[in-house]
């Protein structure tokens, strides 16, 4: 390794090592922020999510004791008590039925509305878009001529090149 120069002049292992670490570094906190927005997305994703399974549980599993208790229930209401008749028990059922739907519907409804408020990561994308456009247009910076460099540092390129060939 050569001696940096006031702090100016880096060995190429040292660029190497310079830039491979800025990289790192820009790859995690790219992750962090993909990370960052994700987790928030989750959890609307995980409330609607909740949302669309209490209802299918609310439909299915209240159905059957729902219905009988509310058709015998819009039967009483009507009249079917102490004989006087009342709706037709079928018509009960079908309105127990329509307010369990109704129900379902609602909750199917709110899990919509959270799932639509789920969005891509849009801030990790445009900065990764970001990212790979000034990656493609890096170049490498011109390198000085030798006679620009001291003499101590041009020995130690020539002595570089003696022992690499």
């Amino acid at each position: 390794m050569s001696d940096p120069v006031n702090g100016a002049e880096r060995s190429l292992g040292q660029l190497v090592a310079s830039a491979t670490a800025e990289m790192s570094a820009l790859v995690h906190d790219e992750i962090a922020l993909a990370k960052a927005e994700i987790r928030q997305d989750v959890k609307r994703g995980a409330v609607g999510g909740a949302a669309g399974t209490a209802a299918a549980t609310v439909l299915l599993f209240s159905l059957p004791m729902l219905s009988f208790a509310l058709a015998y229930g819009i039967n009483t209401w009507t009249g079917g008590h102490n004989g006087e008749g009342g709706w037709n028990l079928a018509w009960c059922f079908l309105l127990s039925f329509a307010a369990n739907v109704l129900l379902a519907g609602l909750l199917g409804l709110l899990a919509y509305a959270k799932f639509k408020k789920v969005k891509p990561p849009e801030k990790s994308i445009n900065s990764a878009k970001q990212t790979a456009a000034i990656l493609q247009n890096v170049k490498p910076h011109p390198r000085p001529e030798r006679a620009a460099l001291p003499a101590t540092v041009q020995d130690k390129v020539a002595a570089v090149g003696r022992s690499s060939t």
